[in-house]
């Protein structure tokens, strides 16, 4: 058994952080200057981390270049068209980076565990997932899979946490507990998933996220360290003179809505 780390220390996770945010935005410009098509996949069990590792890598992007795409339950017209059909449109053009908080694995996810799909469409999805992704990497998308990996009780302790902050209330949905009744049923659809979409062409990259500052700073370095790229220098070293007023008054105060200054 893996002995347990050392709690990172606010200091030392704040500041790593800050390192890895300031290579982020080196890559952001790359992407743009190079015109590549970037997808990066998170999935994982609820309460795992995903959406604190997102948040933590589009902190400091431009959300032009850099965008989320987090996908509610599909209507009655999208449930009529081809399964990935809906995902497509949102496929990046030259010079942007998309991030899926979910994608379309959640059909070899939840609704496979909670019956939103027909044993028929479900086997479909395996046997056409490998070759939809191997069409999207012969086409020029580099595309990054990370399942963030949680424990039971690390889970049940986010949940609990979670329930009790009024701020977070919204992150318990009926689905997320349903999903903590069937912590078996999920492990077994993930494992069925890996055997079928786990390929050499698109990996699964695992990422251990019982600890969630570790989770963060680690797959981020990881993104990092698989798109290769190099610092642009734009040349710009001091900013130009401000414009002069050249007699233009401003609009009296008074006359604006400010909103009251509370604080």
């Amino acid at each position: 058994m893996d002995k347990k780390k050392k709690k990172l220390s606010k200091q030392f996770y704040e500041k790593e952080l800050v390192k890895l945010q300031i290579e982020l935005v080196k890559l952001q410009e790359w992407i743009k200057q190079e015109k590549l098509r970037v997808v990066v996949v998170f999935e994982g069990r609820d309460a795992a981390g995903k959406g604190g590792t997102i948040k933590r890598i589009t902190q400091t992007l431009n959300p032009r270049i850099c965008r989320v795409v987090a996908l509610g339950t599909p209507t009655e017209r999208e449930k009529t068209q081809w399964y990935f059909q809906r995902y497509v449109a949102h496929l990046p053009a030259a010079g942007e980076m998309v991030l899926f908080d979910r994608s379309w694995y959640n059909r070899a996810g939840v609704e496979r565990v909670m019956g939103f799909c027909t044993d028929e469409e479900y086997w479909d999805f395996l046997r056409a997932c490998p070759k939809f992704e191997n069409m999207l990497i012969h086409s020029g998308i580099i595309l990054i899979k990370y399942w963030f990996s949680v424990s039971e009780e690390e889970q049940e302790k986010r949940f609990q946490s979670r329930l009790k902050d009024p701020t977070k209330k919204w992150k318990l949905s009926p689905m997320d507990v349903e999903s903590r009744n069937r912590w078996i049923d999920y492990s077994k659809a993930k494992d069925e998933m890996f055997t079928y979409t786990d390929t050499k062409l698109s990996p699964w990259y695992v990422v251990n996220a019982d600890d969630k500052k570790r989770a963060r700073l680690n797959c981020i370095s990881h993104l990092l360290s698989k798109i290769p790229y190099e610092e642009i220098d734009y040349g710009l070293k001091e900013l130009p003179p401000r414009q002069k007023t050249k007699g233009y008054v401003r609009v009296p105060k008074d006359l604006q809505n400010f909103i009251p200054e509370i604080y």
